[in-house]
């Protein structure tokens, strides 16, 4: 081999080795600019009426004979679902628990004279989707006082509102977060000089429900929030 093809050899491999650095360190380049990444939240909430209402009616009947009592309970169950059912509420959104008893007599800690011997606790459940119906009633309740009737106010036993319909908002909530958290991202990579990308991964967070306030236990506040991770060009 003479020396002219030596060194033609020569200049193509030297050529070949600078051509494979340049394309390894434009890779090298490359990989830092994959990973430029910015993970941006995305807030969707909605104000809703509830749909469902569930209103525990509580009284007590009390007395020295057991039979009586029972007597006595059962016909205010019977009072106070008829005045439900002469307002609006159906027989399938009402239910009666089994009455409570306490026996007084059996108390050896007290040693006080017993006004009566025993306490018999009754609840008339109403549980219905006819929301506005049922608050008016609730408004009204004073009405089962003028007959007679003293309806308790039991902590054990609060009046709960819920929204059952989640799954008909889901959609356009989750595309609103997605929404918001885009343009938060498309800010940041303004104010850094970059372009967005697409999305290297997304996160649903979970749905909340929770009363709008303490005041109106019957507007909910639906709340959910996404978090996206956007890629950044240059």
């Amino acid at each position: 081999m003479n020396n002219a093809m030596k060194i033609t050899m020569a200049l193509v491999i030297a050529l070949g080795l600078l051509a494979l650095g340049l394309c390894i360190r434009s890779g090298l380049r490359a990989i830092p600019d994959s990973q430029r990444t910015v993970d941006v939240r995305g807030l969707a909430t909605r104000e809703v009426p509830a749909n469902r209402v569930t209103w525990p009616i509580v009284f007590k009947q009390v007395g020295n004979d057991l039979p009586t009592v029972y007597e006595q309970v059962s016909s205010t169950n019977d009072a106070i679902v008829k005045y439900l059912k002469d307002n609006g509420i159906s027989d399938s959104d009402i239910s009666i628990s089994a009455p409570s008893m306490t026996d007084l007599t059996t108390d050896r800690y007290n040693t006080q004279p017993l006004p009566y011997n025993y306490s018999v606790q009754s609840v008339v459940t109403v549980s219905s989707d006819k929301v506005d119906k049922v608050r008016e009633l609730i408004n009204r309740q004073g009405e089962l006082l003028r007959r007679g009737i003293a309806i308790q106010s039991d902590y054990s036993y609060p009046i709960t509102y819920e929204y059952t319909e989640l799954n008909s908002i889901k959609p356009e909530m989750i595309a609103e977060a997605t929404k918001n958290a885009r343009e938060a991202a498309n800010k940041f990579a303004e104010d850094s000089e970059s372009k967005l990308g697409k999305i290297k991964s997304a996160y649903q967070g979970q749905f909340s429900i929770e009363d709008r306030d303490n005041y109106t236990p019957y507007i909910k506040t639906v709340r959910v929030v996404t978090t996206l991770t956007y890629f950044l060009e240059d």
